[in-house]
């Protein structure tokens, strides 16, 4: 069998093409010096593994031996995994984007030997069709161009650079974004609200957990129960919807109608994560036991199907089995009835909306003749269990393909939800997959001689440099893992990797953080992300980090860096605050008098337990919680906060204090009298003027 150098990666994705006829070269330098030497423009093909339009431009292009014969010939092709490499495949986005006005993957862009783009797209059929070019004719053209007008081009692509340059070389605030901000914010997610099937916007429908975050934080700022009201309606149509594996847990994609009905089938580790959080939170909130239960179904199926026995989360699970889009989730009526019996059939059917000739009535395409896609029709009929029944079954049909890869970033996003569950439903299963998790991110992608952060690790292999995201997305984990089970080693470690975080990341003159780190070598100047999409920014993740720790390490240095980072992205902000609601979120609670909970007891005493339930158990998006339980903990904390080191137990029971900005009220040893002063503000006469830090 064929094999290009592809079958020396590790990715799933770059090993799924190793025996295309294609000659596909990783990205690096071999492939470059390739370019230079044949002088042939490079084609560079972006894109992941559980990415359905990836798949066919496979099947229909880079499997059919006439069009390879002509990459071969005429270009250099380079294919890159987008998840492993996302700075190769931002500054290539950029491009796409500004030239054609649209992006998506499959990525496909022509690129000068010295790696500038001069012309790209998406997904090209191999003929003309669907109002799109034919690959085949893109490529001659392209190859005719190349020989005809080299210079040209190379001086075209030059200008396109130079415009994502100056772009990019934006003009940072001269002041801290406004508070309106915020409102501005919540006036323009409430403009796109759609109310009659929750969400934001048309079809595609996409949930983008960062916008429930803030919408909920804004809530609990300003008291305006329509943010909130936005949020429990999106929860509930995503939970009722398609869109949710109802039989084993998590979420898909995204959903193609505007009613969460017809999915992208796809499932992805950080849409698993956020989702999570967002169901946890609404509990919260709420106290609805529905969300409960989502948030436990995603939880529970990352821990059955995407944990690898080392305790890393794998990054994704494909749309398509037996060359189907969705055939492992569709079900036709028959098999309903022969899985669960006349009578368990229909009482199932009507809760789940199962019709006999299929229920998805605008199918152009026919891929769901016959079959069924579960949704919550009847949440009023009980289908008696008969979901574990199907599940079985189910678990019998041929898988879809699993992306085994971990990434640091996404696993970081995981550790969190882990943690958060763990909080919120008292389970400690969910404490140790996060702690699990970030073990395994230690042992095997942390270290070295300068203590750095990698960022894929699979088959044995760990490599490629961290990135933003990698450290923001970890230590937020570290984080959430430290106010679930109080193991400072976890409170230190995420300092240590912020503090290196600044140093290689940090626009130190100007504020803000670059996507890749300093000494980085490219075709752009480094981007500094800031769009808060399927997954938040780097920057808006790393602002909030920075003011958790300044909150529970006492550290101002690093609010000063929240602080300058948030006046860099202010003229954005102001400009289009829905395009960042988590660096919203961070906006928020930097106007926020920080607020610690700081708790001495004995970790697994009750009384200690009793105050961390009390804690846990409402949505409290500001807080700082800390537990001083022994000298380690005390001498490690008031390292940075030295009021800890006066603080003492009442009477030798579990005592909590209740601060603002390091301020204290006086210690209560009532959980109950601890939850009702939460929403209290302090009176003069109860603050400990003795424990300013």
């Amino acid at each position: 069998m064929h094999s290009n150098a592809l079958i020396r990666e590790k990715s799933p994705y770059l090993l799924q093409h190793a025996h295309n006829p294609v000659d596909w070269n990783a990205w690096g330098e071999d492939a470059f010096r390739q370019a230079r030497e044949r002088n042939l423009p490079i084609f560079l093909s972006v894109g992941y593994s559980t990415c359905h339009w990836c798949h066919v431009m496979e099947r229909e292009s880079f499997e059919n031996r006439e069009i390879a014969e002509l990459l071969n010939r005429s270009f250099v092709p380079v294919k890159v995994d987008r998840e492993e490499r996302p700075d190769v495949d931002r500054v290539y986005m950029a491009f796409v984007q500004a030239t054609t006005g649209s992006g998506g993957w499959p990525m496909s862009v022509f690129l000068t030997p010295d790696l500038k783009p001069f012309f790209g797209g998406t997904y090209w059929p191999p003929e003309p069709r669907y109002g799109r070019p034919g690959f085949r004719q893109v490529l001659e053209r392209v190859a005719e161009a190349w020989r005809r007008d080299r210079a040209a081009i190379v001086e075209s692509s030059r200008e396109v650079l130079a415009q994502i340059a100056r772009a990019v070389e934006a003009t940072p605030g001269a002041a801290a974004p406004e508070e309106s901000v915020l409102q501005a914010g919540f006036a323009a997610f409430r403009r796109g609200f759609d109310p009659r099937h929750g969400g934001f916007g048309g079809a595609p429908k996409f949930p983008r957990p960062s916008v429930l975050g803030f919408l909920l934080r804004y809530a609990e700022r300003t008291g305006n129960a329509e943010a909130r009201e936005m949020v429990t309606a999106t929860l509930n149509a995503m939970a009722r919807g398609g869109i949710r594996d109802h039989l084993g847990g998590g979420f898909h994609r995204y959903s193609v109608d505007e009613r969460w009905h017809v999915p992208h089938f796809e499932k992805m580790l950080y849409d698993q994560a956020q989702l999570a959080v967002a169901y946890l939170e609404g509990y919260q909130v709420s106290g609805d036991e529905r969300y409960a239960a989502v948030a436990r179904g995603i939880l529970d199926y990352v821990l059955r199907d995407m944990t690898d026995p080392g305790g890393g989360f794998y990054s994704a699970e494909d749309a398509d089995s037996e060359g189907r889009e969705g055939a492992f989730y569709l079900w036709s009526r028959q098999e309903i009835d022969a899985a669960l019996g006349p009578a368990s059939a229909d009482r199932f059917s009507r809760r789940y909306g199962i019709q006999e000739h299929g229920n998805v009535p605008d199918d152009p395409h026919g891929e769901f003749a016959g079959r069924n896609i579960l949704y919550e029709a009847d949440s009023a009929v009980d289908a008696g269990g008969s979901e574990a029944q199907l599940l079985e079954v189910r678990s019998r049909r041929p898988r879809p393909q699993r992306d085994d890869k971990i990434l640091t970033a996404w696993n970081g996003l995981m550790i969190s939800a882990f943690a958060k569950g763990a909080q919120a439903l008292e389970d400690p299963r969910y404490r140790d997959a996060a702690r699990a998790a970030a073990e395994f991110l230690l042992s095997r992608l942390y270290g070295g001689s300068d203590a750095t952060l990698l960022r894929r690790y699979r088959d044995g292999d760990a490599a490629i440099p961290g990135f933003l995201d990698d450290y923001a997305f970890f230590v937020q984990g570290l984080l959430d893992l430290y106010e679930t089970g109080f193991d400072t080693r976890y409170l230190d470690l995420a300092g240590k990797l912020t503090d290196t975080q600044l140093a290689r990341f940090e626009d130190a003159g100007r504020g803000g953080f670059h996507t890749t780190p300093a000494g980085s070598s490219g075709p752009a100047p480094r981007l500094k992300d800031d769009y808060d999409g399927a997954e938040p920014s780097g920057n808006s993740v790393a602002i909030l980090n920075l003011l958790r720790l300044s909150a529970l390490l006492g550290r101002p240095s690093y609010r000063q860096a929240a602080e300058k980072a948030l006046r860099w992205f202010a003229p954005f902000l102001a400009a289009a605050p829905e395009a960042a609601p988590q660096m919203l979120s961070a906006l928020s609670l930097s106007a926020t008098p920080p607020r610690q909970i700081v708790v001495l007891g004995d970790r697994d005493a009750e009384d200690t337990c009793a105050f961390l339930r009390a804690i846990h158990a409402g949505f409290q998006p500001n807080k700082a919680l800390l537990l001083v339980d022994g000298d380690a903990a005390r001498r490690f904390l008031s390292a940075g906060w030295p009021a800890i080191a006066a603080m003492q137990r009442v009477n030798g029971a579990a005592t909590a204090y209740l601060c603002e900005n390091h301020v204290c009220r006086l210690p209560v040893t009532d959980p109950g009298e601890l939850a009702r002063s939460f929403a209290a503000p302090a009176a003069p006469r109860e603050i400990l003027r003795s424990l300013v830090g």
